[in-house]
């Protein structure tokens, strides 16, 4: 019982010696101070803190996510009076500069205005379009009429339009005037944008209607949606001009104009009725068209080259004699 009592109050003991060693170390560390001053402190530190880590955050899903970046040039409800890109032209094009003086830019550029042509001639040039590829259209999703050959999706191939029974109530000599008052407004308008010599460019081949839908393709001419560049396709282009002729979002789903830049960042144009792009054609303007989802995309190309050797003609029905293409 003794024993007890000896080893309890022993016990009793060492804890108490523990417990003021421990007192002594904390009254120390109360009474060491800062190296560099006291702590600084305010108020909502840690909401702050936190909103700089989400920051953080988002500027690094911002950088890795750049891969793939779009920028609308312009969008459908936009109403442009002139908006211009400037690009740095290919070797595909400065290296005809000499060879074609006066015709060549300096500077390679996009271009958008949706006041160069007019409602009434935009209406007019749907009502066309639509009318000639009544007379045929792609068993695809991409049917094309051109005035100027005479070339008309039908099925799987080409027909010539005007010699088809029904043309001569469809296109007439107003509707053509009307055709080449629009081709002469863009022409000049590439003669303001690029600085070149209006008398020095012309109208070259394929210029076309096209009218994009939705339906699979059947042929390889109905895969519109590659990446392209349209000098690479036609050596004879320098610039390439669009007029839409319905409205995206509305008239037809998809079908976005896209060009595909070296710095991984994409410049679109939503398609508006009446609205005209110009762009020079060399491999600085890299494009393509996105698959039309629901609805139907028409537009007019009116292409445009500085080799005189190949111009054409305005379209005329007098001037095309029916055969077979």
């Amino acid at each position: 019982m003794a024993q007890d009592t000896v080893r309890r109050r022993k016990a009793s003991s060492e804890k108490d010696q523990s417990d003021g060693k421990k007192d002594e170390i904390e009254d120390k560390s109360d009474d060491v101070k800062p190296k560099y001053g006291p702590h600084v402190t305010f108020p909502y530190q840690r909401v702050w803190s936190r909103c700089v880590l989400i920051l953080g955050v988002m500027l690094v899903v911002w950088y890795n996510s750049r891969n793939g970046k779009e920028v609308v040039l312009a969008r459908q409800n936009d109403v442009l009076i002139s908006k211009n890109l400037i690009v740095e032209c290919s070797e595909d094009i400065k290296s005809e500069a000499d060879k074609f003086p006066g015709c060549v830019p300096e500077k390679c550029a996009r271009v958008v205005s949706d006041k160069l042509v007019s409602a009434t001639e935009s209406d007019t040039l749907l009502k066309l379009a639509k009318s000639g590829l009544k007379l045929g259209g792609s068993h695809g999703g991409a049917s094309t009429l051109d005035l100027h050959t005479g070339a008309l999706s039908k099925g799987t191939q080409f027909v010539n339009v005007y010699a088809l029974h029904g043309a001569k109530e469809i296109f007439n000599n107003a509707d053509f005037a009307i055709y080449r008052v629009v081709k002469t407004k863009i022409q000049h308008a590439v003669a303001h944008h690029f600085g070149v010599d209006a008398n020095k460019i012309y109208l070259t081949k394929p210029t076309f209607f096209s009218r994009l839908t939705s339906v699979p393709a059947k042929t390889i001419h109905d895969e519109y949606w590659h990446p392209h560049v349209d000098k690479e396709t036609y050596e004879s282009f320098h610039y390439t001009s669009l007029l839409y002729l319905s409205d995206h979002g509305r008239d037809f789903q998809g079908g976005r104009f896209i060009f595909l830049d070296n710095n991984s960042v994409n410049s679109t144009i939503e398609p508006r009725k009446g609205r005209v792009s110009i762009f020079t054609s060399g491999s600085e303007n890299l494009h393509a068209v996105e698959r039309v989802t629901s609805g139907e995309r028409y537009a007019l190309t009116v292409s445009f080259t500085c080799d005189k050797r190949f111009a054409i003609s305005d379209p005329g029905f007098d001037k095309i004699k029916p055969k077979s293409i």
